[in-house]
């Protein structure tokens, strides 16, 4: 079946499907070390988008996760892989997540934190990547604790242990990766957000593309599709969110 022209003039307006990857988020996307080309669940989306709109695919990659949204925002990209904020949405169309994942702090084995509630205190500092789901999220939610930006996600541990911070705070795989990796740190207990990972376009797309991109999205979810890809890339710790009800069901 042939997709229709106001579709494809809205999803591929340069006669491509130009995907956002944002490779500072382990549960979305990695570089592949043996290919150097990058892999993942949101590469996997888009490859199954671009071939129900029967276009070729170009990804578009970025280290960060602010950069990966500004690319959809200022139409440097078609679509992309975030998680869903209302600052985001002020420009971005999002369908509903299509995985949820965890955001958590880590600490120093011997830092006197014990518990989340024990973060937000005068003379904290809070290491986030710049631009990401936390860093938005944070900015919002600590009234005494200061935050302090790394330049992505994945310098955050990094970034944290180098400027003698008291937190870092990120994906949950993310810093117990670096725990594992770097020794002598711990995560505190719990998560303080649930990140819903979705799919957006650019709302000047028009309504028409946002529609069938979220109906993709639930079809995706339905179809075992996510939680194939999770599986096949050994993702922990994110799990396939719920399918959304259907109008009038």
């Amino acid at each position: 079946m042939k997709t229709d022209h106001e579709l494809l003039s809205a999803f591929a307006p340069t006669g491509k499907l130009r995907a956002s990857i944002n490779l500072g988020n382990p549960i979305l996307a990695n570089t592949d070390p043996a290919t150097g080309q990058p892999g993942g669940v949101s590469v996997d989306l888009a490859t199954e988008l671009a071939r129900r709109l029967q276009v070729e695919l170009e990804l578009v990659v970025f280290k960060s996760a602010g950069e990966s949204v500004n690319a959809v925002a200022a139409d440097q990209a078609d679509v992309g892989f975030f998680a869903i904020d209302p600052l985001r949405g002020e420009q971005i169309a999002f369908t509903a997540p299509y995985v949820v994942i965890e955001g958590a702090y880590l600490v120093r084995q011997d830092s006197p934190i014990n518990a989340m509630d024990e973060v937000d205190r005068k003379g904290q500092r809070v290491v986030v990547g710049k631009g990401s789901a936390y860093d938005l999220y944070l900015t919002r939610e600590l009234k005494q604790a200061e935050i302090f930006r790394a330049p992505t996600s994945p310098a955050v541990v990094d970034t944290f242990l180098q400027e003698n911070m008291e937190v870092a705070a990120g994906v949950k795989q993310q810093l117990e990766a670096d725990a594992q990796r770097l020794g002598g740190l711990r995560l505190l207990d719990g998560h303080f957000m649930l990140i819903r990972q979705a799919m957006g376009v650019p709302k000047r797309r028009g309504e028409k593309a946002s529609a069938y991109l979220g109906a993709f999205v639930e079809a995706m979810k339905k179809s075992g599709f996510v939680a194939e890809a999770l599986s096949r890339h050994r993702i922990q710790g994110a799990a396939v969110a719920p399918l959304e009800p259907t109008p009038g069901a």
